[in-house]
């Protein structure tokens, strides 16, 4: 563990005394409950089914939803940027941009239809906020996607600003059907797993589902209120 913990002793001392028990500094291992419905829910469902569950789950939460593969991806992501009023765009520093064969589109083909690119450059500091305030388009990559609540999970770090997903009037996430689990529990043993291994998790883990939206007052549901206005996901089906 990285840094100083101040009056640890004393905080945990305090809690066992509350407890009414001694400190407990050994022999201590998480308890297995016998009733554990988290699991069961979507457990025997195929990567088909739970792209099905994803997409029915899109129209409860304002999501338009499109599919593609890997080869068609970026006709598809041209289009669907046209769709909401082009550029400016915004994009995270992402290896994954080159490995699904947008490089073209980014370097070149927006560029020519006088669209204005931001790559995030942690270098630039509040420039990149700045510049994700003014896109249109934001886009980034799921690291994991929840079926069940049709939230995608960002991994943050110092290339993949939070802004890219914030800020933009539009935020369109780009899917991998291999990265949909069945729900929160499995991203959080994904996540778990990372830490187990000794990895060092991202500075920021984002869970986004659709775009902003506030039912506070008066309970009436008020979307593209506090961030993005129109969110997409398109699913890359042989990814």
């Amino acid at each position: 563990m990285v840094g100083t913990i101040q009056n640890r002793e004393q905080f945990l001392a305090n809690i066992a005394k509350n407890l009414g028990r001694g400190q407990r500094t050994e022999g201590v291992s998480t308890p297995v409950y016998q009733y554990q419905p988290q699991y069961r829910i979507l457990q025997d469902a195929s990567q088909d089914e739970l792209l099905q569950v994803l997409k029915e789950q899109c129209k409860s939460i304002h999501v338009d939803y499109f599919e593609t593969t890997v080869n068609e991806l970026g006709s598809k992501l041209e289009d669907v940027v046209q769709f909401y009023g082009g550029g400016p765009l915004s994009l995270w520093s992402d290896e994954r941009f080159r490995q699904f064969g947008l490089q073209d589109l980014i370097e070149t083909v927006w560029p020519n239809q006088s669209y204005d690119v931001h790559i995030w450059d942690p270098a630039k500091g509040q420039e990149n906020i700045d510049r994700c305030e003014r896109a249109n388009v934001g886009i980034t990559f799921s690291d994991i996607t929840l079926a069940e609540s049709g939230t995608v999970v960002l991994f943050n770090d110092e290339n993949k600003g939070r802004s890219v997903s914030l800020l933009p009037t539009t935020y369109i996430a780009i899917i991998p059907k291999s990265t949909i689990v069945q729900r929160m529990t499995q991203a959080s043993i994904k996540i778990r797993e990372k830490v187990q291994k000794g990895e060092i998790l991202p500075s920021c883990i984002n869970f986004i589902t659709g775009p902003s939206n506030s039912a506070d007052i008066e309970m009436n549901l008020v979307v593209g209120v506090h961030g993005p206005v129109k969110a997409a996901y398109i699913i890359v089906k042989d990814k």
